[in-house]
């Protein structure tokens, strides 16, 4: 499908997650009208306070946006942005996002503001650039799936949050507290391009995200995630120690130094349990959010397929020709 730039009048179809108190959504919402309404642009804002509603929320804010040739936008953290993008690219209509989460890692690579009032001025300014989405069986991720003990962390992490407060102190400390507790390992099987390897590992981690991969010391998965394909990274099975010196070179960002840690990338991969399991299906996280997935799961990466208004970079040609 060709992607086109929308018409400069194009009218924003804003889905915002409330997630914060009353005060603070009400400021958000005056700032994204005013800054719109400053640059002459037409906003349709819809204010989700209940995250079950989100879906369908987003579904038909992308069904308006599509039928007006609008911009869906998507303004909240990374579990928000990826069910907004869902609908754009279920719909073909471009996307927007005005990143509101604690690490941010899908603006902050695609160089989005993280100011609320600049992240819409870059809206008006951006351009539209095919970026790369990854799938695992019928749901899409901008950052980052994952099964095992990653989403079990991500569970523990929203509870701490909403006893302790958002922050990202907090979310390291609950990291640290459901990496060293007990868990039990993963026994699967990864095919891909026609060759299997069975794995025992605490968790399969499969990345879309090259400011993440960098992050944490893996250079040769970065190429590969420029290149169009997705990491996948998994820790042998290792005690305690093993794995908080797995998790401390990470936040070093040397993880690619790790003896005890497969690392590969791919265009395609299945994994399966590596023998007869009770279990048919197994938690999935994808970008933050977790849900059960039937197994066997299937990833695989889709090129250009999610239509971003993504800032120009200073000095570029479109950026001089704006001038």
């Amino acid at each position: 499908m060709p992607i086109t730039e929308p018409d400069q009048n194009a009218a924003f179809y804003v889905v915002l997650n409330a997630g914060s108190g009353h005060a603070e959504t009400e400021l958000r919402c005056s700032t994204i009208r005013d800054v719109l309404a400053e640059a002459g642009r037409t906003c349709h804002l819809h204010v989700v306070d209940d995250a079950a509603e989100l879906g369908d929320t987003a579904r038909r804010m992308a069904e308006e946006a599509r039928r007006n040739g609008g911009v869906l936008v998507a303004a909240g953290g990374d579990g928000t942005i990826n069910t907004v993008a869902h609908q754009a690219v279920l719909q073909g209509c471009v996307f927007g996002v005005l990143p509101q989460g604690t690490f941010n890692y899908f603006g902050r690579t695609h160089g989005i503001p993280e100011d609320l009032a600049e992240a819409v001025r870059a809206l008006v300014t951006s351009t539209v650039q095919p970026v790369q989405v990854g799938m695992v069986n019928d749901r899409i991720f901008l950052v980052n799936a994952s099964v095992g003990l990653y989403p079990a962390l991500l569970e523990a992490r929203e509870q701490d949050k909403r006893q302790y407060g958002r922050s990202r102190v907090v979310a390291i400390l609950s990291a640290l507290k459901t990496a060293l507790g007990r868990h039990r390992p993963l026994r699967i099987a990864l095919e891909t391009e026609g060759q299997v390897r069975k794995l025992r590992t605490a968790t399969l981690f499969v990345g879309n995200n090259r400011l993440q991969m960098e992050q944490v010391g893996m250079e040769p998965l970065t190429t590969a995630v420029e290149d169009g394909e997705l990491a996948a990274i998994a820790p042998r099975r290792v005690g305690k120690l093993g794995m908080l010196g797995l998790l401390l070179r990470g936040a070093l960002g040397r993880l690619g130094e790790a003896p005890n840690v497969v690392a590969f990338s791919f265009k395609r991969l299945t994994v399966k349990h590596a023998r007869l399991s009770p279990r048919r299906t197994v938690k999935v996280a994808t970008d933050g959010e977790v849900t059960r997935m039937p197994m066997p799961l299937e990833f695989r990466v889709l090129e250009g397929r999610l239509a971003l208004l993504k800032p120009l970079k200073p000095g570029s040609q479109s950026e001089r020709a704006a001038a």
